[in-house]
């Protein structure tokens, strides 16, 4: 029986650039399936101490070492079907906050092979139509407005 599950909560992170190329990961799980990095909320964390952790698991990158912007922005949405045995009895939703990483430019990446195929920097507006998640879409496509000039 299991006892200890995923808390309800998570992040999405869109690692970007100033000229607006946005990092995608392929997920492992589902081949062809690419989003920004994302990730459960830890006991005990915070939203940005996910955010940095969720980073560092999923690419190798230390997002200390960048401006990470809390977006102000939350998300809920249906858990899909296959993936709500990680979750406790009866909880359906996840509530997502929304941050951004902006890198001085485009870098490499180590990918987790338990997480990741593959990775991908991409112009915002082709990187927002090539994730599956509505959420991780549109908060690509609000980009341009959370750049600072």
């Amino acid at each position: 029986m299991k006892t200890s599950y995923k808390i309800p909560v998570s992040v999405l992170v869109v690692i970007h650039t100033p000229d607006l190329q946005v990092l995608l990961l392929e997920r492992a799980d589902h081949p062809g399936f690419w989003q920004s990095v994302t990730g459960s909320l830890g006991e005990g964390e915070t939203l940005q101490q996910t955010a940095i952790r969720e980073v560092k698991e999923e690419t190798g990158l230390d997002a200390t070492q960048y401006p990470l912007m809390d977006w102000g922005v939350q998300n809920q949405f249906e858990i899909f079907a296959e993936w709500r045995h990680r979750y406790a009895p009866g909880v359906t939703r996840n509530t997502e906050q929304v941050f951004g990483l902006l890198l001085p430019k485009t870098l490499p990446v180590t990918v987790s092979a338990r997480e990741h195929l593959n990775f991908a920097w991409l112009p915002y507006r082709e990187a927002a139509e090539k994730c599956f998640s509505w959420s991780n879409r549109d908060a690509i496509l609000s980009l341009p407005r959370f750049i600072l000039h």
